[in-house]
């Protein structure tokens, strides 16, 4: 890495997905990748460490997941640059991902060239997003459910998304370093700004608005 080279911090939880990104960005004049994470909390630990220009994460991660990852590297440095890159090709994950700071949000479906053009965008200081989500977000307003990416803040949709992986209300507290009181306060909080009653209310208004998909349930 030359001195005017812009560091990289690399975060998937697979690592050929890694090397993948490594092998296109390394090509790139200009660009190095100096650290690697394959879950959110050692992305935390090593943007602490490494301080990159720039944090490229996904978003389906082991443990906290890569919106409170986000989230807890701009509270840690408001002027951390991070760009999503992820298979989630929905607004409300969009939504959320700039809400917890976020600069850019590029699906894994897009070519290689736009993940390249976002990152240099998000560099350069400004928002990039892929055309894929620029859509979705046209279509989400259409809905007339309480969208959970407008009415949600960034904890509690991933506080949402654990749950909806069938996290115990034990193993969201430990992963998020709260408590479990506060875990079960965001649940309720939750079905009452997106106006649902029970839980299964809830995963049939996941699937309404994409957040859960029915592979997620099992189901062919």
């Amino acid at each position: 890495m030359s001195g005017a080279d812009r560091s990289i911090l690399l975060v998937d939880d697979h690592a050929v997905v890694r090397e993948g990104y490594r092998s296109v960005l390394q090509k790139q004049p200009g660009l190095c990748v100096v650290a690697e994470a394959s879950d959110g909390a050692e992305a935390y630990r090593l943007f602490k460490e490494t301080q990159p220009d720039l944090v490229i994460m996904d978003l389906s991660l082991p443990g906290i997941g890569g919106i409170e990852a986000v989230r807890r590297i701009r509270q840690w440095d408001k002027r951390a640059r991070i760009l999503v890159f992820t298979m989630h090709q929905n607004a409300a994950f969009a939504v959320q991902a700039i809400r917890a700071g976020a600069m850019g949000y590029v699906t894994k479906m897009s070519p290689p060239e736009t993940l390249v053009n976002a990152v240099m965008e998000v560099l350069a200081g400004r928002i990039a997003i892929s055309p894929d989500i620029d859509h979705e977000l046209a279509l989400s307003h259409l809905s007339t459910d309480a969208n959970a990416a407008d009415v949600l803040t960034a904890r509690e949709f991933e506080v949402l998304r654990m749950l909806l992986a069938e996290r115990s209300t034990e193993e969201i507290a430990a992963a998020l370093h709260i408590s479990p009181k506060t875990v079960a306060n965001l649940h309720s909080l939750i079905k009452d700004k997106l106006g649902v009653g029970t839980d299964i209310e809830l995963v049939r208004l996941a699937l309404r608005q994409g957040i859960l998909t029915p592979a997620d349930l099992g189901e062919a």
